[in-house]
């Protein structure tokens, strides 16, 4: 039993996409009943297909993206989507971070990628990281399992991030640290105002009501009246 057990947990471990939305990505509602290979190969198609590959050529069957994985006309798998990201970038075995600006000889801390909102999550909660190009080359073509255990490409992501190895290697969400955590987003930037806010929720492992429409404003009000409600640090009102 502890062998079959062990088997369809392999089988059924998944790899998940973090990117930086870009043109045409495909939806839903574009994906569903249609072979991926058989579709597009333009713009944000093209990408799915990419990561689909890697996924595969890694030894994965299955293959998360946020671009259409997520029913974005429904509210409410929105809202509950938003409440359980960072779980499942956590419980992913792998997570593909695609840098579709930075070439072959670049350097991984020039990237869009570390300036948006959402991805600040997608580097801390995974274990596992590979960064890959924009041309779908491992980065520096650094080939270890795991790029957040590779001492030069750690050391980069410290510079790039300011964040220290200890919270890249071994991040625990919650409320340790938490003006800290605050800073860590204070130069990224999000489409929607608001989901400077939405995108630390699991960052700090809240679980607050997703208002589109608020301004960011009342939405980091929100999330901050939270927070020193919980930890009774009121220095966070000064990040």
């Amino acid at each position: 039993m502890t062998l079959i057990h062990t088997e369809v947990s392999r089988y059924f471990q998944y790899v998940t996409l973090s990117h930086r939305w870009g043109e045409d990505e495909p939806s839903l509602r574009d994906v569903e009943g249609h072979r991926i290979y058989g579709m597009s190969i333009k713009g944000g198609f093209g990408k799915l297909q990419a990561f689909c590959r890697v996924a595969l050529e890694q030894d994965y069957f299955w293959a998360w993206s946020d671009t259409c994985c997520i029913d974005k006309h429904s509210s409410a798998e929105v809202q509950e989507t938003i409440g359980s990201m960072f779980t499942w970038y956590r419980q992913s075995a792998l997570t593909i971070v695609y840098l579709s600006d930075v070439p072959d000889t670049g350097s991984l801390g020039n990237s869009e990628w570390f300036r948006r909102g959402w991805t600040l999550q997608e580097l801390l909660a995974p274990r596992t990281v590979l960064f890959y190009t924009q041309t779908w080359s491992l980065y520096k073509n650094i080939t270890p399992s795991n790029h957040k255990a590779d001492a030069t490409i750690l050391d980069e992501l410290e510079k790039a991030t300011g964040i220290e190895s200890r919270f890249l290697t071994a991040f625990s969400p919650g409320m340790d640290d938490a003006r800290s955590r605050l800073q860590w987003v204070a130069f990224r930037r999000t489409t929607r105002p608001e989901d400077i806010a939405y995108s630390l929720f699991g960052i700090f492992n809240l679980h607050l009501p997703v208002m589109y429409g608020e301004s960011a404003e009342n939405a980091l009000g929100r999330l901050l009246a939270e927070i020193v409600s919980q930890s009774g640090d009121v220095s966070v009102l000064d990040w």
